[in-house]
């Protein structure tokens, strides 16, 4: 696979004329051609819905976007939910998946006739206490404990991570809240995160198949939906495969006919909380080379920094870099590319095979449509880029503006 931008550097040049690098890039056309990808390849689904998670990239225009093609909302704190609000999306087209809850965001999940996704049997009479009585629909994230595995691969260890009820938890969980009212109920697993593996939703798919089964035997509960969350991730190196969506689906159609099926369980519907998948591959972070260093290794310095793009910094994450208008160079020359924070992690990319780069380049930051601009901080006093869609027709608008000093000060007393 050979990473191309979707922008051209005719385009590129036109767009930065108008707006001042840095900025993350948005490809509307892209978005929805990915998103009416995943309902065919669900189709078969009758009640199949993707909540976008808002986390990803918390931009209302994007998530307008997704709105449009059918999507709902995966929201996990009071902001998300006021996101959704101010957009018109509530009810049944959010998925509110939270831990260690604040009783405002229980509060306005409720306002807001969201679907609740308890994380914990305790938060049953937490919010009862708080918000009032339940809704006639809940879901409940499961965690089944030891270690996840694809084939004999382990892609995650559940038993350490801190969502989720035990599977005792959520039949007693079921119980509680039959008696209180419920009449529909969900079932929600994370279990690996960024994973290509297309046998990856199929797996989990099969267990809370099995999980569903049991719970509805045990407690007589009637399983409305199942929840895959998230983790299906994109390729984010050259040669990496990219994940078969529609073998994904096919994967997940086979064990529901083989477990939920027979089991008189085939009214159940699908439901997925994607955010990489869905934007990751459609956003770039676009920046101009500002310096050259030339001393113990070959830098360059960009007016982007980490503050634009955390996961290289944090992760030791790749991202895939393009010299816009060098697309056909001869890669020779190797370098540090980095930004300008008082920290030496601060590199997008580190001894990296690339086209010689002058001074005025524009560089093209791949793959950063989920999880960039949504990851963005202020040390050093950086301030958060704009965002700007290139949309179907070729047009730009900005969706977020770039910070100001000014915001940057709003929040202190002097």
């Amino acid at each position: 696979m050979i990473k191309t931008p979707f922008v051209s550097n005719e385009q590129l040049k036109e767009i930065v004329a108008k707006y001042p690098t840095p900025f993350h890039l948005y490809d509307e056309k892209g978005i929805r051609e990915n998103a009416r990808r995943v309902y065919k390849a669900f189709s078969w689904n009758k009640g199949f819905k993707e909540y976008f998670a808002v986390k990803a990239t918390p931009n209302p225009s994007l998530m307008q976007i997704l709105r449009e093609e059918g999507c709902g909302a995966d929201c996990s704190s009071l902001t998300e939910l006021m996101l959704c609000e101010r957009i018109g999306i509530s009810g049944d087209e959010i998925m509110f998946s939270s831990n260690a809850t604040p009783v405002e965001d229980f509060v306005k999940a409720a306002e807001l006739n969201a679907i609740i996704n308890f994380d914990d049997i305790t938060h049953i009479a937490y919010y009862e206490k708080n918000v009032g009585p339940l809704p006639e629909t809940v879901s409940c994230r499961f965690n089944p404990g030891g270690y996840f595995e694809l084939g004999n691969t382990i892609m995650d260890s559940p038993g350490d991570a801190k969502y989720g009820m035990t599977r005792g938890q959520m039949a007693s969980a079921f119980r509680l809240m039959m008696d209180k009212g419920v009449k529909h109920f969900g079932i929600h697993a994370f279990l690996a995160s960024n994973t290509t593996a297309n046998d990856y939703y199929p797996t989990l798919a099969a267990l809370l198949f099995k999980t569903a089964v049991e719970l509805h035997r045990e407690t007589g509960a009637h399983i409305k939906f199942i929840n895959l969350s998230g983790g299906v991730g994109i390729p984010y190196r050259p040669l990496q495969e990219p994940c078969n969506i529609e073998a994904i689906g096919e994967g997940v159609r086979k064990a529901f006919e083989e477990i939920l099926v027979p089991a008189g369980m085939g009214d159940i519907s699908i439901c997925t909380e994607m955010g990489r998948f869905m934007l990751g591959p459609y956003g770039c972070l676009v920046s101009t080379a500002i310096h050259e260093k030339h001393i113990h290794k070959e830098y360059i310095g960009l007016d982007a920094c980490a503050c634009n793009l955390m996961r290289p910094a944090m992760y030791g994450a790749y991202h895939h870099i393009t010299v816009s208008g060098k697309e056909n160079a001869p890669s020779d020359h190797v370098y540090d590319i980095t930004g300008g924070l008082c920290e030496n992690n601060d590199k997008f990319a580190i001894d990296r095979d690339l086209p010689k780069i002058d001074i005025g380049d524009l560089i093209i930051i791949h793959d950063t449509g989920a999880h960039g601009h949504s990851m963005g901080y202020n040390y050093n006093g950086k301030l958060r880029s704009a965002e700007i869609l290139l949309c179907e027709d070729g047009s730009t608008r900005m969706i977020r503006r770039a910070e100001t000093p000014e915001d940057y000060f709003a929040t202190l007393d002097f």
